[in-house]
Protein backbone atom coordinates (compact mmCIF):
# COMPACT_ATOMS: atom_id res chain seq x y z
CA UNK A 1 0.00 0.00 0.00
CA UNK A 2 0.79 3.40 -1.07
CA UNK A 3 0.57 6.75 1.11
CA UNK A 4 -0.09 9.66 -0.47
CA UNK A 5 1.59 12.40 0.74
CA UNK A 6 -0.63 15.50 -0.76
CA UNK A 7 1.41 18.88 -0.53
CA UNK A 8 -1.18 21.88 -0.33
CA UNK A 9 0.48 25.03 -0.39
CA UNK A 10 1.13 28.10 -3.10
CA UNK A 11 0.78 31.32 -3.27
CA UNK A 12 -1.87 31.73 -5.59
CA UNK A 13 -0.62 33.98 -8.19
CA UNK A 14 0.04 32.56 -11.82
CA UNK A 15 -4.00 31.78 -12.26
CA UNK A 16 -4.79 35.49 -10.49
CA UNK A 17 -7.89 36.73 -10.57
CA UNK A 18 -9.22 33.26 -9.96
CA UNK A 19 -6.39 31.59 -7.56
CA UNK A 20 -5.35 34.43 -4.80
CA UNK A 21 -2.94 34.33 -1.29
CA UNK A 22 -5.99 33.51 0.39
CA UNK A 23 -7.02 30.66 -1.79
CA UNK A 24 -4.46 29.10 -3.82
CA UNK A 25 -4.77 27.47 -7.11
CA UNK A 26 -5.59 23.92 -6.02
CA UNK A 27 -8.98 24.59 -4.25
CA UNK A 28 -10.21 26.86 -6.93
CA UNK A 29 -13.19 25.58 -8.71
CA UNK A 30 -10.87 25.36 -12.30
CA UNK A 31 -13.16 23.05 -13.76
CA UNK A 32 -16.84 21.54 -13.10
CA UNK A 33 -15.49 18.30 -11.77
CA UNK A 34 -14.48 19.44 -8.87
CA UNK A 35 -11.14 21.26 -7.53
CA UNK A 36 -7.64 20.35 -8.39
CA UNK A 37 -7.37 19.20 -4.91
CA UNK A 38 -10.38 17.05 -4.54
CA UNK A 39 -9.67 15.41 -8.16
CA UNK A 40 -5.56 14.71 -6.40
CA UNK A 41 -6.98 12.87 -3.80
CA UNK A 42 -9.37 10.75 -5.95
CA UNK A 43 -6.94 9.77 -8.10
CA UNK A 44 -4.98 8.71 -5.53
CA UNK A 45 -7.02 6.65 -3.56
CA UNK A 46 -8.92 3.62 -3.20
CA UNK A 47 -7.10 0.04 -4.36
CA UNK A 48 -3.31 0.47 -3.64
CA UNK A 49 -3.51 3.67 -1.43
CA UNK A 50 -3.97 4.03 2.25
CA UNK A 51 -5.67 7.19 3.78
CA UNK A 52 -3.93 10.49 2.20
CA UNK A 53 -1.33 12.88 4.42
CA UNK A 54 -1.82 16.58 3.56
CA UNK A 55 0.40 18.91 4.53
CA UNK A 56 -0.92 22.09 4.28
CA UNK A 57 -0.66 25.42 5.98
CA UNK A 58 -3.04 26.73 8.95
CA UNK A 59 -4.82 29.03 6.58
CA UNK A 60 -6.23 26.23 4.10
CA UNK A 61 -6.90 23.59 7.23
CA UNK A 62 -10.63 23.87 7.15
CA UNK A 63 -10.73 24.29 3.39
CA UNK A 64 -8.54 21.43 3.12
CA UNK A 65 -10.98 19.01 5.47
CA UNK A 66 -14.36 20.50 4.17
CA UNK A 67 -13.21 19.37 0.32
CA UNK A 68 -12.38 15.92 1.21
CA UNK A 69 -15.55 15.52 3.07
CA UNK A 70 -17.06 16.57 0.35
CA UNK A 71 -15.25 13.80 -1.94
CA UNK A 72 -15.99 10.98 0.72
CA UNK A 73 -12.34 10.73 1.48
CA UNK A 74 -11.18 10.74 5.50
CA UNK A 75 -7.78 11.96 5.57
CA UNK A 76 -4.96 10.06 7.69
CA UNK A 77 -3.56 13.18 8.49
CA UNK A 78 -3.57 16.80 7.82
CA UNK A 79 -0.41 18.70 9.35
CA UNK A 80 -0.53 22.03 9.26
CA UNK A 81 3.35 24.24 8.77
CA UNK A 82 3.61 27.30 10.62
CA UNK A 83 4.48 28.65 7.31
CA UNK A 84 5.48 27.68 3.90
CA UNK A 85 9.46 26.40 3.64
CA UNK A 86 9.36 24.80 -0.16
CA UNK A 87 9.18 20.95 -0.29
CA UNK A 88 11.95 19.90 1.48
CA UNK A 89 10.98 20.52 5.17
CA UNK A 90 7.22 19.09 4.42
CA UNK A 91 8.51 15.71 2.71
CA UNK A 92 10.86 15.42 5.76
CA UNK A 93 8.24 15.68 7.97
CA UNK A 94 6.35 13.31 6.18
CA UNK A 95 9.03 10.88 6.09
CA UNK A 96 9.85 11.23 9.79
CA UNK A 97 6.15 10.93 10.67
CA UNK A 98 5.57 7.78 8.44
CA UNK A 99 8.76 6.11 9.55
CA UNK A 100 7.45 5.84 13.06
CA UNK A 101 4.59 3.44 11.74
CA UNK A 102 6.62 1.79 9.45
CA UNK A 103 10.02 2.41 8.39
CA UNK A 104 9.34 1.26 4.72
CA UNK A 105 6.39 3.10 4.19
CA UNK A 106 5.95 3.91 0.24
CA UNK A 107 5.28 7.49 0.56
CA UNK A 108 3.88 8.79 -3.14
CA UNK A 109 4.91 12.38 -2.83
CA UNK A 110 2.20 14.78 -5.49
CA UNK A 111 1.44 18.53 -5.51
CA UNK A 112 -2.16 19.18 -5.54
CA UNK A 113 -2.33 21.65 -8.33
CA UNK A 114 -1.17 19.59 -11.62
CA UNK A 115 -4.49 18.26 -13.82
CA UNK A 116 -4.59 14.07 -15.30
CA UNK A 117 -7.04 13.44 -17.86
CA UNK A 118 -6.09 9.58 -17.25
CA UNK A 119 -6.53 8.63 -13.64
CA UNK A 120 -6.00 4.95 -14.28
CA UNK A 121 -3.14 5.28 -16.77
CA UNK A 122 -1.63 7.28 -13.85
CA UNK A 123 -2.63 4.75 -11.39
CA UNK A 124 -0.63 2.05 -13.42
CA UNK A 125 2.44 4.63 -14.30
CA UNK A 126 2.67 4.65 -10.35
CA UNK A 127 2.45 1.46 -9.92
CA UNK A 128 4.97 0.55 -12.48
CA UNK A 129 7.46 2.73 -10.06
CA UNK A 130 7.13 0.29 -7.24
CA UNK A 131 9.20 -2.43 -7.77
CA UNK A 132 11.80 0.28 -8.09
CA UNK A 133 10.93 2.11 -4.94
CA UNK A 134 10.84 -1.39 -3.40
CA UNK A 135 14.68 -2.46 -4.23
CA UNK A 136 15.90 1.19 -2.36
CA UNK A 137 15.50 3.94 -5.38
CA UNK A 138 14.30 7.24 -5.07
CA UNK A 139 11.77 7.32 -7.87
CA UNK A 140 10.78 10.24 -9.96
CA UNK A 141 8.12 10.52 -12.49
CA UNK A 142 8.83 12.34 -16.09
CA UNK A 143 6.47 13.83 -18.32
CA UNK A 144 6.96 13.38 -22.06
CA UNK A 145 7.39 16.36 -23.66
CA UNK A 146 4.82 17.65 -26.18
CA UNK A 147 6.43 20.70 -26.84
CA UNK A 148 9.67 22.77 -26.53
CA UNK A 149 8.39 24.64 -22.80
CA UNK A 150 10.79 26.94 -21.35
CA UNK A 151 9.04 27.22 -17.98
CA UNK A 152 9.77 23.79 -16.68
CA UNK A 153 12.49 21.66 -15.39
CA UNK A 154 13.59 18.96 -17.33
CA UNK A 155 15.24 15.20 -16.10
CA UNK A 156 18.07 13.90 -18.23
CA UNK A 157 17.80 10.19 -18.68
CA UNK A 158 20.93 7.70 -18.82
CA UNK A 159 18.38 6.00 -22.23
CA UNK A 160 15.66 6.64 -23.88
CA UNK A 161 12.60 5.33 -22.34
CA UNK A 162 10.79 2.54 -23.48
CA UNK A 163 7.21 3.26 -22.14
CA UNK A 164 6.74 2.97 -18.16
CA UNK A 165 10.25 0.83 -17.15
CA UNK A 166 12.15 2.87 -14.55
CA UNK A 167 15.16 4.54 -16.31
CA UNK A 168 18.19 5.68 -14.56
CA UNK A 169 18.58 9.25 -14.36
CA UNK A 170 21.17 11.00 -15.61
CA UNK A 171 20.94 14.16 -14.39
CA UNK A 172 18.35 17.11 -13.59
CA UNK A 173 18.08 20.30 -16.02
CA UNK A 174 17.47 23.69 -14.87
CA UNK A 175 14.70 25.61 -16.85
CA UNK A 176 16.49 26.02 -20.51
CA UNK A 177 16.16 28.77 -22.77
CA UNK A 178 14.14 27.90 -26.38
CA UNK A 179 16.76 26.78 -28.30
CA UNK A 180 17.80 24.09 -25.44
CA UNK A 181 14.37 23.03 -25.56
CA UNK A 182 13.94 22.30 -28.67
CA UNK A 183 17.17 20.25 -28.67
CA UNK A 184 16.24 18.11 -25.63
CA UNK A 185 12.94 17.35 -26.63
CA UNK A 186 14.36 16.37 -29.82
CA UNK A 187 16.94 13.84 -28.81
CA UNK A 188 13.25 11.61 -26.76
CA UNK A 189 15.88 11.23 -23.31
CA UNK A 190 14.41 14.40 -21.60
CA UNK A 191 11.52 14.55 -19.87
CA UNK A 192 9.65 16.82 -17.85
CA UNK A 193 9.91 17.32 -14.34
CA UNK A 194 6.87 16.66 -12.85
CA UNK A 195 7.73 17.01 -8.92
CA UNK A 196 6.65 13.82 -7.97
CA UNK A 197 8.49 11.06 -6.46
CA UNK A 198 7.68 7.36 -4.98
CA UNK A 199 9.98 6.30 -2.16
CA UNK A 200 10.56 4.07 1.15
CA UNK A 201 10.32 6.37 4.27
CA UNK A 202 13.64 4.76 5.26
CA UNK A 203 15.32 5.63 2.10
CA UNK A 204 14.54 9.32 1.60
CA UNK A 205 15.47 9.77 5.49
CA UNK A 206 18.61 8.02 4.44
CA UNK A 207 19.60 10.25 1.99
CA UNK A 208 18.50 13.60 4.07
CA UNK A 209 21.35 12.12 6.35
CA UNK A 210 23.36 11.58 3.62
CA UNK A 211 22.65 15.03 2.08
CA UNK A 212 21.23 17.57 3.83
CA UNK A 213 21.77 16.47 7.13
CA UNK A 214 21.38 20.15 8.43
CA UNK A 215 17.87 19.75 7.93
CA UNK A 216 16.63 17.09 9.80
CA UNK A 217 17.37 18.37 13.25
CA UNK A 218 14.97 21.26 13.34
CA UNK A 219 12.27 19.54 11.14
CA UNK A 220 12.38 16.49 13.59
CA UNK A 221 12.08 19.11 16.69
CA UNK A 222 9.30 20.71 15.22
CA UNK A 223 7.59 16.79 14.93
CA UNK A 224 8.05 16.28 18.25
CA UNK A 225 6.70 19.13 19.01
CA UNK A 226 3.76 19.26 16.84
CA UNK A 227 0.64 19.97 18.80
CA UNK A 228 -2.63 17.93 18.00
CA UNK A 229 -5.54 20.97 16.85
CA UNK A 230 -9.38 19.87 16.40
CA UNK A 231 -7.99 17.07 14.39
CA UNK A 232 -5.13 18.13 12.73
CA UNK A 233 -1.48 18.20 13.21
CA UNK A 234 0.39 21.72 13.96
CA UNK A 235 3.94 21.41 13.72
CA UNK A 236 6.11 23.22 16.16
CA UNK A 237 6.79 26.95 14.36
CA UNK A 238 10.21 27.72 16.64
CA UNK A 239 12.15 24.60 15.09
CA UNK A 240 10.44 24.41 11.80
CA UNK A 241 11.74 28.58 11.28
CA UNK A 242 14.71 26.67 11.44
CA UNK A 243 14.38 24.52 8.94
CA UNK A 244 15.64 25.81 5.03
CA UNK A 245 13.46 26.83 2.56
CA UNK A 246 14.93 25.00 -0.38
CA UNK A 247 13.36 22.29 -2.92
CA UNK A 248 13.70 18.39 -2.78
CA UNK A 249 15.27 18.79 -6.10
CA UNK A 250 18.20 21.16 -4.96
CA UNK A 251 18.53 19.54 -1.39
CA UNK A 252 19.00 15.40 -1.92
CA UNK A 253 17.73 14.33 -5.18
CA UNK A 254 20.94 16.40 -7.22
CA UNK A 255 23.21 14.68 -4.64
CA UNK A 256 21.41 11.27 -4.52
CA UNK A 257 23.03 8.28 -7.26
CA UNK A 258 19.92 5.63 -6.58
CA UNK A 259 17.36 7.70 -9.05
CA UNK A 260 15.22 6.27 -11.24
CA UNK A 261 12.40 7.64 -13.78
CA UNK A 262 9.14 6.54 -14.63
CA UNK A 263 8.12 7.97 -17.99
CA UNK A 264 4.29 9.58 -17.57
CA UNK A 265 2.34 10.59 -21.12
CA UNK A 266 -1.10 10.54 -20.18
CA UNK A 267 -2.60 14.39 -20.50
CA UNK A 268 -0.24 16.05 -17.51
CA UNK A 269 -0.47 19.99 -17.08
CA UNK A 270 0.78 21.91 -13.82
CA UNK A 271 -1.63 24.02 -14.98
CA UNK A 272 0.68 27.00 -14.14
CA UNK A 273 -0.98 29.51 -16.34
CA UNK A 274 -3.93 30.80 -17.98
CA UNK A 275 -2.01 29.53 -21.51
CA UNK A 276 -2.53 26.20 -20.02
CA UNK A 277 -6.35 26.56 -18.61
CA UNK A 278 -6.68 27.21 -22.62
CA UNK A 279 -5.10 24.30 -23.73
CA UNK A 280 -6.55 21.76 -21.35
CA UNK A 281 -10.19 23.69 -22.04
CA UNK A 282 -12.61 22.42 -24.75
CA UNK A 283 -12.55 24.66 -27.60
CA UNK A 284 -14.47 25.28 -30.79
CA UNK A 285 -13.29 25.25 -34.27
CA UNK A 286 -11.24 28.64 -33.97
CA UNK A 287 -9.61 27.59 -30.43
CA UNK A 288 -12.02 29.36 -28.38
CA UNK A 289 -12.85 27.94 -24.62
CA UNK A 290 -15.50 30.20 -22.83
CA UNK A 291 -16.78 29.34 -19.34
CA UNK A 292 -19.62 31.19 -17.19
CA UNK A 293 -21.81 33.49 -18.75
CA UNK A 294 -19.50 34.21 -21.55
CA UNK A 295 -19.78 35.25 -25.34
CA UNK A 296 -17.45 34.76 -27.99
CA UNK A 297 -18.11 36.63 -31.28
CA UNK A 298 -15.81 36.12 -34.33
CA UNK A 299 -12.46 35.27 -31.79
CA UNK A 300 -9.85 33.14 -32.21
CA UNK A 301 -7.69 31.14 -30.16
CA UNK A 302 -9.03 32.37 -26.95
CA UNK A 303 -10.03 32.20 -23.70
CA UNK A 304 -13.19 33.99 -22.18
CA UNK A 305 -14.07 33.18 -18.15
CA UNK A 306 -16.50 34.79 -16.13
CA UNK A 307 -16.32 33.59 -12.50
CA UNK A 308 -19.80 35.21 -11.42
CA UNK A 309 -22.89 34.79 -12.50
CA UNK A 310 -23.98 38.68 -12.56
CA UNK A 311 -21.47 39.84 -14.55
CA UNK A 312 -21.64 38.54 -18.55
CA UNK A 313 -18.59 38.40 -20.15
CA UNK A 314 -18.53 38.90 -24.08
CA UNK A 315 -15.42 39.40 -26.34
CA UNK A 316 -15.59 40.77 -30.45
CA UNK A 317 -12.70 40.23 -32.67
CA UNK A 318 -10.62 38.78 -30.41
CA UNK A 319 -7.40 36.87 -31.50
CA UNK A 320 -5.01 35.24 -28.84
CA UNK A 321 -6.67 36.67 -25.44
CA UNK A 322 -7.10 35.86 -22.06
CA UNK A 323 -9.85 37.60 -20.33
CA UNK A 324 -11.17 36.50 -16.71
CA UNK A 325 -13.73 38.19 -14.85
CA UNK A 326 -14.44 38.09 -11.26
CA UNK A 327 -16.80 39.90 -8.85
CA UNK A 328 -14.26 41.93 -7.88
CA UNK A 329 -11.19 42.03 -10.25
CA UNK A 330 -10.51 41.28 -14.18
CA UNK A 331 -7.94 40.54 -16.01
CA UNK A 332 -7.25 40.68 -20.05
CA UNK A 333 -3.64 39.86 -21.45
CA UNK A 334 -2.57 38.87 -24.22
CA UNK A 335 -1.85 35.12 -24.58
CA UNK A 336 2.10 35.31 -24.85
CA UNK A 337 1.90 37.23 -22.08
CA UNK A 338 0.07 34.77 -19.74
CA UNK A 339 3.45 34.08 -17.52
CA UNK A 340 3.61 37.44 -16.85
CA UNK A 341 0.37 37.14 -14.35
CA UNK A 342 2.69 37.61 -11.45
CA UNK A 343 3.48 40.77 -12.68
CA UNK A 344 0.21 42.78 -12.03
CA UNK A 345 -0.10 40.65 -8.65
CA UNK A 346 2.96 42.44 -7.64
CA UNK A 347 1.89 45.77 -9.08
CA UNK A 348 -1.75 45.59 -7.15
CA UNK A 349 0.32 44.70 -3.64
CA UNK A 350 2.18 47.70 -4.37
CA UNK A 351 -1.18 49.55 -4.62
CA UNK A 352 -2.48 47.82 -1.59
CA UNK A 353 -5.07 46.59 -3.30
CA UNK A 354 -6.95 43.76 -1.72
CA UNK A 355 -7.82 41.99 -4.92
CA UNK A 356 -4.27 40.76 -5.17
CA UNK A 357 -4.06 38.56 -2.31
CA UNK A 358 -7.91 38.37 -1.10
CA UNK A 359 -10.51 36.06 -2.48
CA UNK A 360 -14.20 37.70 -2.70
CA UNK A 361 -15.39 34.72 -0.93
CA UNK A 362 -13.69 35.02 2.83
CA UNK A 363 -13.90 30.98 3.86
CA UNK A 364 -14.43 30.22 7.03
CA UNK A 365 -14.25 26.60 9.17
CA UNK A 366 -18.17 27.07 9.56
CA UNK A 367 -19.02 28.27 5.72
CA UNK A 368 -18.20 31.25 3.86
CA UNK A 369 -19.49 35.15 3.28
CA UNK A 370 -19.07 37.44 0.74
CA UNK A 371 -19.22 41.44 0.62
CA UNK A 372 -22.47 42.53 -1.96
CA UNK A 373 -21.84 46.35 -1.00
CA UNK A 374 -20.38 48.56 0.98
CA UNK A 375 -20.13 52.34 1.66
CA UNK A 376 -18.38 54.75 4.57
CA UNK A 377 -20.50 53.25 6.85
CA UNK A 378 -22.60 50.62 6.09
CA UNK A 379 -21.71 46.56 4.23
CA UNK A 380 -23.74 43.96 3.01
CA UNK A 381 -22.59 40.82 3.06
CA UNK A 382 -24.06 37.53 2.04
CA UNK A 383 -23.02 34.73 4.65
CA UNK A 384 -23.46 30.94 3.95
CA UNK A 385 -23.20 28.38 6.73
CA UNK A 386 -23.17 24.65 6.44
CA UNK A 387 -25.42 22.54 8.26
CA UNK A 388 -25.00 21.88 11.85
CA UNK A 389 -22.35 25.13 11.90
CA UNK A 390 -21.90 27.49 14.80
CA UNK A 391 -19.88 30.96 14.43
CA UNK A 392 -18.47 32.20 17.62
CA UNK A 393 -20.50 33.73 20.51
CA UNK A 394 -19.27 37.43 19.90
CA UNK A 395 -19.76 41.26 19.87
CA UNK A 396 -18.29 44.11 18.26
CA UNK A 397 -17.52 47.61 19.13
CA UNK A 398 -18.32 49.62 16.72
CA UNK A 399 -21.00 48.04 14.29
CA UNK A 400 -24.71 47.11 14.96
CA UNK A 401 -26.03 44.32 12.81
CA UNK A 402 -29.41 43.43 10.74
CA UNK A 403 -29.70 39.78 9.89
CA UNK A 404 -31.97 38.64 7.35
CA UNK A 405 -32.35 34.68 6.40
CA UNK A 406 -33.04 34.09 2.79
CA UNK A 407 -32.04 30.20 2.87
CA UNK A 408 -32.96 27.79 5.50
CA UNK A 409 -33.10 28.47 9.41
CA UNK A 410 -30.91 30.08 11.97
CA UNK A 411 -30.89 29.67 15.55
CA UNK A 412 -30.07 33.29 16.62
CA UNK A 413 -28.33 33.97 20.36
CA UNK A 414 -28.51 37.44 21.57
CA UNK A 415 -27.45 38.32 24.91
CA UNK A 416 -28.47 34.96 26.46
CA UNK A 417 -31.91 34.67 24.75
CA UNK A 418 -32.15 32.56 21.71
CA UNK A 419 -34.91 32.03 18.79
CA UNK A 420 -35.32 30.54 15.72
CA UNK A 421 -35.67 33.07 12.38
CA UNK A 422 -36.82 31.53 9.05
CA UNK A 423 -36.95 32.18 5.51
CA UNK A 424 -38.07 36.09 5.07
CA UNK A 425 -37.54 36.88 9.28
CA UNK A 426 -34.90 39.19 10.24
CA UNK A 427 -33.68 39.95 13.59
CA UNK A 428 -31.71 43.01 14.80
CA UNK A 429 -28.32 42.71 17.06
CA UNK A 430 -27.36 45.94 18.44
CA UNK A 431 -24.22 47.37 18.72
CA UNK A 432 -22.11 45.61 22.03
CA UNK A 433 -24.59 42.62 22.00
CA UNK A 434 -23.13 39.20 22.58
CA UNK A 435 -24.72 37.28 19.80
CA UNK A 436 -24.22 33.72 17.88
CA UNK A 437 -25.78 33.00 15.22
CA UNK A 438 -26.26 28.62 14.01
CA UNK A 439 -27.24 26.36 11.90
CA UNK A 440 -29.25 24.13 13.33
CA UNK A 441 -31.01 22.30 9.71
CA UNK A 442 -29.39 19.59 7.15
CA UNK A 443 -29.20 21.90 4.38
CA UNK A 444 -27.22 25.36 4.21
CA UNK A 445 -28.28 28.38 5.85
CA UNK A 446 -27.96 31.55 3.69
CA UNK A 447 -28.67 35.08 5.08
CA UNK A 448 -28.15 38.99 3.99
CA UNK A 449 -26.12 40.91 6.98
CA UNK A 450 -26.16 44.83 6.59
CA UNK A 451 -23.52 46.32 9.10
CA UNK A 452 -23.70 49.76 10.10
CA UNK A 453 -21.42 51.65 12.27
CA UNK A 454 -18.02 53.16 12.70
CA UNK A 455 -15.90 50.63 11.62
CA UNK A 456 -16.04 47.76 9.99
CA UNK A 457 -13.46 45.65 9.60
CA UNK A 458 -12.85 41.84 10.37
CA UNK A 459 -10.38 42.59 13.71
CA UNK A 460 -13.55 43.81 15.49
CA UNK A 461 -14.68 40.74 16.88
CA UNK A 462 -14.52 40.22 20.56
CA UNK A 463 -14.89 36.25 20.70
CA UNK A 464 -16.62 33.85 24.39
CA UNK A 465 -16.72 30.73 22.74
CA UNK A 466 -15.46 29.21 19.65
CA UNK A 467 -15.78 26.01 18.45
CA UNK A 468 -13.14 25.92 16.34
CA UNK A 469 -10.85 27.14 19.38
CA UNK A 470 -10.01 30.90 17.35
CA UNK A 471 -8.84 33.72 19.43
Amino acid sequence: MITPVLLCGGSGTRLWPLSRKSYPKQFAPVWDQGTLFQRTAQRLSGRDYTAPLVITASDFRFIVAEQLQEVGIDPGTIMLEPDGRNTVPAILAAALYLSKQDPDALMLVAPCDHAFNDAEAFRATVQAGVPAALKGDLVTFGITPSYAETGYGYLQLAAEPDGTTPVALSRFVEKPDAARAAEMVADGRHLWNGGIFLFRASDILTAFDASAPTLVEPVRAALEGAQPDLGFLRLAPEPWARAEDISIDFAVMERSKNLSVVPLSHGWSDLGGWDAIWRESPQDEKGVATSGPATALECENTLLRSESDRLELVGIGLKDIVAVAMPDAVLVAHASQAQSVKKAVDALKKKSAAQATQFPKDHRPWGWFESLARGKRFQVKRIHVHPGAALSLQSHNHRSEHWIVVQGTAKVTIDGKEELITENQSVYIPLGAVHRMENPGKVPMVLIEVQTGSYLGEDDIIRYEDVYARS
